[in-house]
């Protein structure tokens, strides 16, 4: 395990950007950004077409998310010196193609807005911390090592529709991994975008580079209140905040959650407008910057969630050509790069679930529940395996002093 990084006390003028930077933090933020782009970002796509939304109104959708997502990312992790990886609701934008296509697009927004209002109170009422304190820490673990595990395990799918070219790139992952352990990944990554763009075909026709913001003035009504706002504030805390913040913790960046969800709904607020969905931490692209492989040294990650700030932005400059770079990556490579990018983490998570004394049952448990994918009542499976973890943790804390009494 790593040295504990108390960013609590780490103060904020100590340390150089600059001097801190590495090349395998920047790497780590840059791949959190591919992953995020490639995957809840075409969920947000299908979504849109679903509602029948041009391309041109979609993009400026994009550089919402993604300049509100950028620049929380930056300011949380300068602020408080650790890796703090904001991206969007992953969850929302999967309950938006089911509930949007029924609604006009205003009372989406003032949906959005209720949401970002609820997690708004929620932080700074501090509810969120008693909440956050009362997850043991062999169940964090388990459902982190059970959220990444799910992650990891799809990468591998890549063999049943590209096997040459995923095989290739996994043995030459091995070949690095000795030859060159730290940036193993990095060269990985730009062999695969110099191959990919190298073999692209040309005669598409020019994307259109930059987005056409569009602000939408919010309307309310039961039907996106109930059917939108309330499902997606409830997903959006125990799938994005509470496993955000519990996969911080196991790397030992002890974040108060006030700050963070104050900051994340205040930018909710500001991107509802234009058709951004809530802001909130990311769950699975968290550990990319909170791990060993963004950098060494605890105090150094930080960069890792700047350079995912950094990246964001650039995304939303350029949001108009963002869905067109990102088909031409294949989905198999980018599923094997995340995959590869979090084995660090699977199996810090695996061994502190394992390591975790009385509470390793639990912590089984929680792993199990979270890997399982299990949803009910469109909750996902991290608030699941959390509640069966913390339930069998003080189960058998009361079992055992009834039986000593």
């Amino acid at each position: 395990m790593s040295a504990p990084a108390d960013t609590s006390a780490a103060p904020a003028h100590g340390r150089s950007l600059m001097r801190d930077a590495s090349a395998s933090a920047i790497a780590a933020g840059f791949l959190a950004v591919l992953v995020s782009n490639a995957g809840p970002l075409l969920i947000f796509l299908q979504s849109a077409r679903a509602m029948g939304v041009s391309e041109t109104v979609f993009s400026g959708w994009v550089a919402a998310i993604s300049l509100t997502a950028g620049l929380a990312s930056i300011g949380l992790s300068l602020a408080f010196r650790a890796p703090v990886l904001v991206a969007w609701s992953a969850p929302g934008v999967v309950l938006l193609g089911t509930v949007g296509p029924g609604l006009p697009f205003s009372d989406i927004v003032g949906a959005y807005l209720v949401s970002a209002a609820i997690i708004l109170i929620i932080g700074v009422s501090g509810l969120f911390d008693r909440l956050l304190s009362l997850v043991p820490p062999a169940v964090a673990s388990g459902m982190m090592a059970g959220i990444l595990f799910t992650f990891g395990a799809s990468a591998m799918g890549g063999f049943a529709t590209a096997p040459l070219m995923v095989g290739i790139l996994l043995l030459a992952f091995v070949v690095l991994s000795v030859i060159t352990p730290r940036f193993a990944l990095i060269w990985l990554l730009a062999g695969v975008l110099i191959l990919t763009f190298a073999s692209a075909e040309s005669g598409q026709g020019a994307p259109r580079i930059f987005p056409q913001l569009t602000a939408t003035w919010p309307t309310f009504s039961t039907a996106a209140l109930l059917g939108l706002a309330l499902p997606l504030t409830l997903t959006t805390l125990t799938g994005q905040f509470l496993a955000g913040l519990a996969i911080l913790r196991t790397y030992d960046f002890h974040l108060p959650a006030r700050p963070v969800l104050v900051v994340a709904s205040l930018a909710s607020f500001a991107g509802a407008f234009f058709g951004g969905i809530t802001t909130a931490l990311a769950s699975i692209t968290m550990a990319l910057g909170a791990s060993a492989e963004a950098h060494p040294d605890p105090r150094r990650r930080y960069v890792a969630g700047v350079a995912t700030g950094g990246f964001f932005v650039l995304c939303a400059i350029f949001a108009g050509t963002i869905g067109w770079a990102m088909l031409r990556i294949p989905a198999e490579l980018i599923a094997l790069l995340a995959g590869l990018a979090l084995l660090g983490a699977i199996a810090k998570g695996l061994s502190d679930m394992l390591g975790s004394g009385a509470d390793m049952q639990a912590g089984l448990l929680t792993f199990i529940t979270t890997a399982s994918g299990v949803t009910i009542l469109d909750i996902g499976s991290a608030f699941w395996g959390i509640l069966v973890g913390v339930i069998a943790v003080h189960t058998a804390r009361l079992t055992n002093r009834l039986r000593g009494a």
